[in-house]
């Protein structure tokens, strides 16, 4: 168990996904580096997720999405988030948000204009994630 950074970040699988390998790593990865890990687990809506959060005062929530339906799962969960008075969570995506093949500038994009602080393609290692994660929540 890695020093607590006071940190709590909200983690878990969106949609009617079910893979549980990847929210496993990143939950063990995060809780290593001091994050306190509140996971919602797999096939989570968008609620799980706020309620989650709203009710630990977490800091940020990382959402994973890998069966492609993420572009759905994920719309409007920043104005969500605002209704639950946690406008200014820090929000991220990442897994394979899309289906096909799509230019990643647009996915990009897209999710940017959904909301979504960082948005991570397929494959981003959590390491590189939570460096960026650092940085945002100003943890040295």
């Amino acid at each position: 168990m890695g020093n607590e950074n006071g940190k709590t970040i909200v983690i878990g699988v969106i949609g009617s996904d079910c893979h549980a390998v990847g929210n496993k790593i990143i939950d063990y990865v995060l809780t290593e580096n001091g994050f306190k890990v509140i996971n919602v687990g797999v096939i989570s809506p968008q609620e799980d997720f706020i309620n989650a959060a709203v009710e630990t005062n977490a800091d940020a929530i990382i959402v994973s999405s890998l069966y492609g339906h993420g572009e759905i799962d994920c719309r409007g969960m920043r104005d969500k988030c605002k209704e639950a008075g946690i406008g200014d969570i820090l929000l991220y995506v990442g897994g394979n948000i899309v289906v096909g093949k799509q230019k990643w500038e647009d996915v990009h994009e897209r999710f940017q204009s959904m909301g979504f602080d960082r948005v991570y393609p397929p494959g981003t290692p959590i390491e590189h994630t939570m460096v960026e994660m650092k940085e945002d929540l100003k943890i040295n």
